[in-house]
């Protein structure tokens, strides 16, 4: 929107300065043989000269505003630069009956460019003064990339409901378009999931306290990088982090130095601990791999594989806990039936 507002303003200006230019006798342009004076016509001709850097612009989409800083600098520099443009040629154009045609041009296109450039570079670009720097400002820490996985997961809605995230969270164009695409497949399971991931998407933008930003970046942008590459590019542009439950991009990302946020990591975390020799008393729901084994479930989800007890399907039974698996991928647990013994 600010961008609009910008080349509007940019299109009255450049009317106004030209009619003003024209009106005032503007000098005659000769191609060849040809000779154009009529001053409707001259009119035309120098506002489509000016309108080629909207045109241009209009073409590089990838836009991110920042209101006052990008406008402020970009009109300081572009005046500044179109002054010593101007000096550093009236040499060459002094006396020309161009020159006050090329100082118009200079004045109204350079500083559009440079607010235009500072608008789209604003979160990499720093204003950089001896022993002072001014950086783009961020809620929380580090920015958090989104991934798909994250998204149709659904836990990091739950997560920003418990006042835990103080972070920007960052979702890029990539993704928001890969979880689209899963949601209109035709696969009824794909498609509940990415209409899952896209609800996800709507909890977060409505909550409040949620700073969720929209990132203009696109796979074409990564020169045909997978998607998981493109968000560890991404990562490494913003300087954040990466969230995800993919174990694949965990590896990846961390290979290359980029921290992760693994939602499976962080409800491992928070699962209850129980040490060997522990009692649980679980229902022994289906028979395990190895001949004689039950397996039953917390209420958190782990499994525990019990001994001996695959002729008690559907018994509720005593555990000892014998050992404990942990990993990204979840926590597993093995155990015996208490017996006599264990009781006394």
């Amino acid at each position: 929107m600010l961008l609009i507002v910008l080349r509007c303003l940019y299109f009255i200006v450049c009317a106004g300065a030209t009619a003003t230019f024209v009106s005032q006798g503007a000098p005659r342009i000769e191609i060849g043989p040809l000779v154009i004076g009529n001053e409707l016509v001259l009119f035309g001709i120098f506002m489509l000269l000016s309108q080629v850097v909207t045109i241009v612009d209009i073409l590089l989409p990838r836009k991110r505003i920042e209101v006052i800083s990008s406008i402020y600098f970009g009109l300081l520099v572009g005046v500044l630069l179109s002054y010593l443009l101007i000096q550093a040629l009236s040499p060459v154009i002094e006396g020309s009956p161009h020159r006050n045609t090329v100082v118009m041009l200079t004045a109204l296109i350079l500083p559009y460019f440079c607010i235009s450039l500072l608008l789209q570079t604003k979160d990499d670009f720093r204003f950089v003064i001896p022993y002072i720097e001014f950086v783009r400002e961020l809620k929380g820490g580090r920015p958090m990339v989104i991934d798909s996985s994250a998204l149709i997961d659904g836990r990091i809605s739950d997560m920003a409901e418990t006042n835990i995230l103080d972070t920007q969270l960052v979702v890029p164009q990539f993704v928001l378009q890969e979880v689209q695409d899963i949601a209109d497949s035709r696969d009824k399971n794909r498609r509940s999931r990415g209409r899952r991931g896209l609800d996800m998407l709507s909890k977060l933008q409505n909550n409040p306290k949620m700073d969720v930003r929209m990132h203009e970046a696109r796979k074409s942008d990564y020169k045909g990088l997978p998607v998981d590459q493109c968000l560890v590019a991404l990562a490494k542009q913003l300087g954040g982090r990466i969230m995800t439950n993919d174990f694949n991009l965990n590896k990846v990302a961390g290979v290359q130095g980029i921290d992760v946020v693994n939602l499976n990591d962080i409800a491992n975390a928070l699962k209850p601990r129980y040490l060997p020799g522990e009692r649980l008393h679980i229902k022994i729901l289906k028979e395990g791999e190895s001949q004689g084994q039950g397996v039953g479930y917390l209420d958190d989800g782990t499994m525990v594989v019990c001994e001996q007890t695959s002729h008690l399907v559907g018994n509720d039974i005593d555990v000892i806990v014998t050992s404990v698996l942990q990993s990204s991928a979840g926590r597993m647990m093995f155990g015996r039936q208490v017996n006599n013994s264990d009781r006394s």
